[in-house]
């Protein structure tokens, strides 16, 4: 299964060596699925491939298409990046607040694009027409154009941040022992503990075995801590009957 990922579209891009810079881009951060649509001096770029150095598979693997639609025609959620204002009305976020947004829907199972125009003006309105949501970089408002290659670096960077997070959550989320081998840890203690005469008087036993119970649940336990628990047990209960 592969790994699931936006794919970046690039628009009419006219220099084949911003095109490889592009590639690289994408490839430092773990970014493979490149679109190209209409480049100006056609396909293969051999500028391209030079300036891509170690990231040629990415060009080698690239789409390549006539128009934007074509492109975009398997996508569900298609971001635009534009740093002009427009007065169409969409969502507008940072590349942050769309990489987010479109690593959950990915793990929807939907299918996601990122666009980025032409060196010289950037997507036309009926590019942008075609997008769901517009993703604008907080740049200097006196100065707002980037490279090609700059914003798609910028993107994938915030794409590879979310990625990380998501790992470190993955990670850090611990394999909590389920109700029932709570309940059976519990039955264990209680079967040993009454052998051994813990449960003592009579009268409390009941309340001393909710009270052990509800300790079990307050612990928040994992599926190993469970098992470490019944074998230290199951080992004093066999060195105490040697």
């Amino acid at each position: 299964m592969t790994d699931p990922q936006p794919a970046f579209v690039l628009i009419r891009p006219q220099m084949g060596e911003n095109i490889g810079a592009a590639a690289r881009a994408m490839w430092n951060f773990g970014l493979d699925r490149m679109r190209l649509t209409a480049p100006r001096d056609g396909w293969p770029n051999p500028a391209a491939n030079a300036m891509a150095s170690g990231a040629g598979c990415l060009l080698d693997g690239a789409r390549l298409f006539d128009t934007t639609a074509e492109a975009l025609e398997d996508c569900h959620y298609t971001y635009a990046t534009t740093a002009r204002p427009r007065e169409l009305t969409k969502p507008v976020m940072t590349p942050e607040q769309a990489m987010q947004d479109a690593a959950a829907r990915l793990g929807r199972g939907e299918r996601v694009a990122v666009m980025f125009g032409p060196e010289r003006a950037g997507l036309e309105n009926a590019d942008i027409a075609q997008a769901n949501a517009i993703i604008s970089v907080p740049v200097n408002p006196q100065f707002p154009s980037l490279n090609l290659a700059q914003c798609v670096l910028l993107t994938a960077y915030e794409w590879q941040r979310v990625r990380d997070d998501s790992l470190r959550d993955a990670f850090a989320q611990p394999d909590l022992a389920t109700g029932q081998e709570i309940e059976a840890l519990s039955r264990h203690y209680e079967d040993q503990l009454d052998t051994s005469g813990f449960f003592y008087p009579d009268h409390k036993a009941e309340s001393m075995k909710l009270n052990l119970r509800n300790m079990w649940s307050r612990m928040s336990l994992t599926s190993h801590d469970v098992r470490m628990l019944h074998g230290m047990l199951r080992q004093l209960v066999r060195g105490r009957s040697e």
